[in-house]
Order: structure tokens, then sequence, then C-alpha cells
């Protein structure tokens, strides 16, 4: 009788095997438990680094949405002939150099005639940007004919008071009024009587400001050393005592009228198509100023309280500019549309004006000459060592030194560039030149391996079949290996062209950090790329330029997503199994 023809427990003892052993069985379970904690843990690795990844995405996508859409004031602007066209020649010469400011202005004094001092002017025209009087300029050269007429214009906001439309530099807290509220007085100084809950909510939100404030002065005191160690310590700690009881002492009747500065969150009250500013307020009445003129009228139940949470010295847009954008929004005057110039400016230091054209051309022109230096030169070293070179001492180690420059630093071919074509051949600085160049020493060593890989994997019998029925060693490559490791090639190439789309660091080193306005029209002209731009703006203090950087990431991972999807599709449409 045969080994396999006993029972099993005789087959498993013929073995020297243990199975059924408390022991076996013991260790059996601990083998068990040892690969259920390992694929928890891989599984755990994989969610956080989804989660991870899943809230990258989500804070690029909240801050660089908003740069896609922008503000503008719809105001009637009426082309004067005596500003537009003072000559009546219909020069272009002189209806470019008009001045279309000044219908700009007018337009806002239209609206807002209570700005009458030189300050007030100034603030009511930094509410529009310089962009828009090009915009006015273009309409007209496009159709003189609309001089001397009256047209609604979209005018493109400035970056300030988009912010503050966006509700990105304060939040905005609208409370409605309950009942009729009575408005005595004018210019400077109005009461306002009958608030009801929206003054005592308003006041009790002041209350809590100055509770926060009081907090934040006490543990600035808790970090100072004790008294009579130093003079200038100590009359800081008595300054903030001071400060903090005084605070103390304003809160501590929750019914007390507050006198509002600008370090206090602002109350505005909206009320018959205008703005008024509280300065004093109570449970039940307030002292305001006017900011924009109110309809005429004592008493009135369609009103609401705003807050903006941020006090007016934290602010680039001060209450009375505020007052009127909110006048605006109120009116119908502002819309949001979609956000063209992003995509047809070069750069500027007006955020509302920067755009990503200048690097997108930088970047196409630069990744033009690394391609058509990389790919032949690329493929034709992949297709020579693979297939060609002879196995020696020279071959291995050019093989191993390729290997290695895969795992260089980037910014070591920055400074070969900076080295060598910079200061050896004088070629142009900040020039997709020299950046193509950079790039493709960078990209040159990963399309050669990835071309070594695809040679390697089309089969050897391909290449025996073809010398068997009489073709020579060039045409069995050229002919039969080389167009069936073309999609492996082709893959390699372009995963390598989004590396060199993604680099930042050679590109600073031959100069490309440098701010150009202008669009390059050539590969020797001075130019950025979008990795460099999105290093730029992220260096700017304006809050502005943090939705153009994001907004510009948008756009960068847009292009390295489509490269590596058409990767992946021409290797599967051209993939073979065999």
């Amino acid at each position: 009788m045969t080994d396999p023809a006993l029972p099993p427990v005789m087959n498993r003892a013929a073995a020297g095997v243990d199975f059924d052993s408390a022991e076996a069985r013991a260790r059996l379970k601990k083998r068990y438990r040892a690969e259920a904690r390992f694929k928890a843990l891989g599984l755990l690795a994989v969610l956080v680094t989804a989660a991870f990844l899943g809230f990258l995405l989500v804070d690029i996508l909240r801050k660089g949405i908003p740069s896609f859409f922008e503000y503008r004031a719809t105001l009637q602007i009426t082309f004067d002939p005596a500003v537009v066209d003072p000559k009546g020649t219909r020069d272009v010469a002189d209806l470019r150099g008009a001045d279309y400011q000044a219908l700009v202005r007018a337009a806002l004094q239209a609206q807002f005639p209570e700005a009458t001092d030189r300050r007030a002017r100034r603030a009511l025209d930094s509410m529009i940007s310089s962009g828009a009087v090009d915009d006015l300029r273009k309409a007209v050269l496009a159709d003189p004919g609309i001089i001397g007429q009256t047209r609604v214009m979209p005018l493109l906001l400035a970056s300030d008071a988009d912010l503050f439309l966006r509700q990105r530099e304060t939040l905005i807290t609208r409370l409605k009024g309950s009942g009729p509220l009575q408005v005595q007085g004018e210019g400077s100084n109005i009461t306002l009587r009958n608030g009801g809950a929206a003054f005592r909510v308003a006041l009790a939100g002041t209350k809590s400001f100055l509770a926060e404030r009081r907090r934040a002065l006490l543990a600035e005191l808790a970090t100072l050393p004790p008294a009579g160690g130093n003079a200038s310590v100590d009359a800081k700690r008595n300054e903030l005592e001071q400060a903090a009881n005084a605070i103390q002492a304003r809160i501590t009747d929750a019914n007390a009228p507050e006198t509002l500065t600008d370090r206090e969150p602002s109350l505005l009250v909206s009320i018959g198509g205008g703005i008024l500013k509280i300065t004093e307020i109570g449970p039940n009445d307030a002292k305001a100023t006017t900011l924009v003129a109110p309809r005429p009228g004592s008493l009135i139940t369609d009103w609401s309280v705003l807050t903006l949470r941020v006090p007016e010295t934290n602010r680039r847009v001060n209450d009375a500019v505020s007052a009127w954008l909110e006048t605006l929004a109120q009116r119908g005057m502002t819309e949001k549309a979609f956000n063209a110039r992003f995509f047809t400016n070069g750069d500027s230091r007006e955020p509302e004006l920067a755009g990503i054209r200048g690097a997108l051309i930088g970047s196409a022109l630069t990744l033009l000459v690394t391609l058509l230096l990389c790919v032949p030169i690329g493929v034709a070293a992949a297709i020579y060592l693979e297939e060609f070179a002879p196995k020696n001492r020279f071959t291995d180690l050019l093989e191993v030194n390729i290997n290695n420059l895969a795992a260089v630093p980037s910014i070591v071919f920055g400074l070969l560039g900076l080295a060598v074509f910079l200061n050896a051949f004088n070629l142009p600085r900040s020039a997709p030149l020299v950046g193509g160049l950079v790039l493709a020493l960078l990209v040159l060593p990963t399309i050669i391996i990835a071309s070594r890989a695809a040679l390697k994997a089309v089969p050897p019998s391909i290449k025996e079949a073809a010398l068997g029925i009489g073709a020579s060693h060039q045409q069995a490559v050229f002919h039969h290996v080389l167009p069936l490791a073309m999609p492996g090639i082709m893959t390699g190439t372009i995963i390598g062209m989004a590396h060199a789309l993604g680099e930042t660091a050679p590109l600073l080193m031959i100069g490309m950090v440098a701010f150009i306005v202008d669009i390059p029209g050539a590969i020797t002209e001075a130019a950025t790329v979008l990795p460099v731009q999105i290093f730029l703006w992220s260096d700017l203090p304006e809050l502005a330029f943090q939705s153009r950087t994001a907004g510009a990431i948008i756009v960068l991972l847009g292009f390295l997503l489509v490269m590596n999807a058409a990767a992946v599709i021409l290797r599967r449409m051209f993939e073979r199994r065999w």
C-alpha cells in the first residue's frame, strides 16, 4: 500500500509534520492573527495616505477655485466727447491717450455723491482696478461710435474690494431688525432708537469681543517675568494690567452702552438704501454717522445690522469703502463672472490682473526644447546600449552612471546649466532655450532607462524569428523590436516630460525666477514657467495672491494628470500580450 492510500493522519505522521496538536493549532492561530494585523496596518496606511491626499486636494481646490472668477461693478459710463475725444478727430492716438479714469471717477461719484473730500474720492477710486481703464480704452478703440453715449459697463474691482465681497478679508454677519427704527438727525449726528433685539445682540457681540481681547491680554501678561526685575518689563506689565482692568470695567455691566472705535468690530446699519456706521451702541438705541445717505424718512421698518468681525485697523478696506461695496451689492450693481484674465494675462503686481499666460507659453517652449533633445538622444542611446553595445567594463560603467544620474538631485543639474550654458556658452539668461537644455539633462536618464526596459520587454523570439528568415541585426531591431517597444518608450517619455513640467529648482538656478510681464515669442526671449510662477506668487504677502497661487497649482496638476492619463491610454492602446 502506497502513502497516498494511507489515512490522512498516517500521511502526516509519515511526513513528520504536526497539524493536530494544541501547539500546532496555537501556532496556526498566531500566524493568522499576524496576517490579519498586517492587512489591517496596510489598510490603515492606505487610508491615512488617502486622507492626507484628500485634505491637500480639498485645500487647494478651496483656495484656487475662486481665482477662476472675478467681481465687477456694473456702472453707467458716459463716454463724454470732451474727455475721450476733445479734438473730435477720432484719431487712434488721441483715443488711446484719453483720460478714461475720469469716466470711472464720474460714474462712481454719481453713485456716491457724499464722497466730496479728497481722501474720500481717493478711497472711492481705489475700489476699481486699473484694468477697468484698459477695458474702457479697448471698448472705445473697437467701436468709436460709443463716444457720446451712456452704457452700462462691467468694471473690474480691485483685489481688496474683491476679497471683501468674497468675505475673505472679514466675515460679515447680517441681523435683520425687528420692528420700526426711528432715525433722527443727519450727517455725523444721527440717533437710532427702538432697535430692539438687533441692538442687544450687536451689543452682546461687542462685549464678547472685548472679553476675548481681555483674555489675550491676560495670557500675554502671564508670559512676562515677575515684577521688579526690569523697568521696561514692569512698564509693559502695568500697561497690560491697566488695559485688562479697563476692559473688565466695560464688560461688567452687560447693558452698559459701548463706544466703538476702529479697534472693535464695525457695526453698520443698512437702512432705506443707505449705510450708517454706529459709533455708540446701547441695548435699545445707538448713535451713528452717515456713510451712504439713506432715503428721507424718520420711521423705517426694513433695516438690518451688519457686523464686520475684523476691526477696521486690521482691514485693508475701511468702513467707508465697505459701505460703498455693500451698497453696490444691494443695488444689484455687482456681478461675479469667469476670470478670463487669469488665462490671457501675463504676470502683474496687481493681483486682480495677474495671469498665467506667460508662464504657460514659457513652459510650452521649454518643454518643446526638452522634447526635441530628449527623445532622439534618449531612444538612440537606449537602442545602442541594449542591442548593439558590447558587454565590457566601459558599457557597465556607463549603465551604472546613467542609473545614478536618474537619482541626482535636480538642483545639481541647475548648477551644471549655470556653469556651462550661461557662464561658458554665454546663452541668454531666463530663456526657454537654456531651461530646455537643463531639463533635457534632467530627464534624459529617465527616458533611457524607460526605453531600455521597453526594449527588454519584447520577447527575444521576435528578433530571433526575424534573424532566422534572413533579416540583419539592424533590420530586426528597427523593423520588429522597436515598433513593439514603442508604447513603453512613449510612456516613459511622457512621464519624463511630466517630471520636467513640475521642476522648479534647476530653473531657479538659471535665472528663470525673474518678474516677467511680457509674453515670450521665441525660445531665446526672457520667460518663466508655471512652477516658478507658483513659487513667485507664494512668496508675496497679499492675500489675493494666495488664491492665484492655488489656481496655478490646479492648472499645473491638470496638465500633469492629462499627461499621465495619456501615458496610460497609449500603453493600453498599443500594448500587446505575449
